[in-house]
């Protein structure tokens, strides 16, 4: 155990669960999962809080499953996930003609260049979330990642601003302050989702990240090192248990479970004979629902979102030719079958999907390596890359908490599998400072407002 490192928690409230995941960095830079509890969450939809006091008991009982999975945990301070209808995103161009030319560029400058885009008009009730700095331009020279250290009059950069609605920022910071909560930072969700499955040739290569949650399909689409565009589209998990209701006539709960457990993203491997019987309604004769008419409903709807995709593509200039690194499909939709089929027909490029496997040292359960705890896990990279670059103060007092058996997966291959988390089998690099491109804390942004108002 390596007890210097401070135990991070991240929080995913998210629209049809909400988890709590703590873990800590072992002396392989590995995460162990330390307490793990989830909930189901009433109080959101599309990933915006509506109902605070819902979402506070499903805060609260996911905080307890997490204490009952290690009861020597103790969870204070956490990073929260934002994602939602609200997110939007701009591009934006900035410049400042340099006053001191005989020195070179400074990090003071650039912070000013990057100060300068938050005063960028947005609508009303709308804030500015993050803005990233893409390329940088010194006098006549393009596409200058860094440009600290070079000499020039005039330096430059086009950026990616992000904004979200003020009020939905403020409920998502009353549900955590009132479950006893302090939010240490607020991560957009694709962020911490992409951080979770993404390696550093993925980000040069190109990629984009289809986090398919239950209220939003989330989208960050990174080329050349550098985050393109972002996205929030407005379908997901929830629109196809609910098109299987309608289309179907069956209960909600009767609609997640097929869709779970028959449902396949595309018609044509579904089995035209295959049938599934379910039980009728206080006395009503059993329904026979064919796999096939099931499979018909998800892949439209499925199609709906990877058109979305391929437009937010199309947008951006980064059409099948330009992303070599394909599509990353995470998040709890992307476990239905044939989705990988479906996404490569739809947009035309290579996809799979993205575990975060990567970061997880051995031995855990295999729960915690599903695509649905991604942005979770995402949350904990973020906690841990602040705590490096000493963004934050972290307490370091819980120095004795161990992984619980709960959450170890027993196994006799265990002592073998140690040894080589220290060794990166695949050859992968880890992503260098990837947290150190966005803005360092949202929360503080978000307190410095509120102060400023009373």
């Amino acid at each position: 155990m390596n007890n210097e490192q401070p135990i991070i928690v991240g929080l995913d409230i998210g629209t049809t669960k909400i988890a709590v995941i703590a873990g800590r960095k072992n002396e392989y830079g590995k995460l162990e999962i330390l307490g793990f509890g989830r909930a189901n969450s009433n109080g959101v939809k599309h990933g915006q809080v509506l109902n605070i006091d819902e979402t506070i008991k499903a805060i609260k009982t996911a905080l307890e499953n997490c204490y009952a999975s290690n009861p020597n945990l103790e969870v204070n301070e956490v990073y929260v996930g934002i994602a939602g209808h609200h997110i939007k995103s701009l591009q934006t161009r900035g410049d400042i003609v340099r006053h001191d030319t005989e020195n070179e560029i400074s990090q003071k400058e650039i912070d000013q260049l990057v100060a300068d885009q938050f005063k960028t008009y947005i609508p009303a009730g709308d804030q500015i979330i993050d803005v990233i700095p893409q390329e940088f331009t010194v006098d006549n020279f393009q596409n200058i990642p860094d440009p600290i250290g070079y000499g020039g009059v005039k330096v430059g950069a086009n950026f990616h601003i992000i904004t979200g609605d003020k009020n939905a920022i403020r409920n998502i910071n009353r549900s955590v302050e009132k479950s006893g909560l302090i939010t240490k930072d607020l991560v957009l969700q694709p962020l911490a989702s992409s951080a979770a499955v993404m390696a550093q040739e993925d980000m040069e290569a190109g990629v984009a990240i289809v986090d398919i949650g239950g209220g939003t399909t989330d989208l960050a689409v990174f080329y050349e090192g550098i985050l393109k565009h972002t996205a929030v589209i407005p379908f997901a998990g929830e629109n196809i248990t609910n098109d299987i209701k309608t289309g179907l006539g069956v209960l909600r709960t009767q609609a997640e479970q097929m869709k779970v457990q028959f449902g396949s993203a595309l018609a044509n491997e579904a089995k035209a004979n295959a049938y599934i019987t379910i039980p009728g309604l206080r006395g009503m004769p059993a329904k026979e629902i064919s796999v096939k008419n099931l499979a018909n409903i998800i892949q439209a709807r499925m199609s709906e979102i990877m058109d979305f995709v391929t437009y937010h593509l199309k947008q951006v200039g980064l059409d099948s030719k330009m992303l070599n690194g394909g599509i990353i499909l995470t998040g709890g939709g992307s476990q239905l079958k044939h989705l990988i089929q479906l996404t490569e027909y739809v947009t035309g490029l290579n996809a799979r999907v993205g575990l975060p496997t990567e970061h997880l040292s051995s031995g855990h359960i295999d729960e915690l390596a599903k695509p649905t705890y991604s942005t979770c896990l995402g949350l904990i990279l973020k906690g841990y890359d602040d705590y490096e670059h000493n963004r934050k103060q972290f307490s370091q007092s819980f120095s004795k908490v161990e992984v619980p058996e709960d959450l170890m997966r027993h196994s006799e291959t265990n002592e073998v599998l140690d040894t080589e988390t220290a060794v990166d089998t695949t050859g992968r690099r880890g992503m260098t400072n990837f947290w150190g491109k966005f803005k360092n804390s949202l929360i503080d942004m978000f307190r410095e407002e509120e102060d400023q108002k009373l």
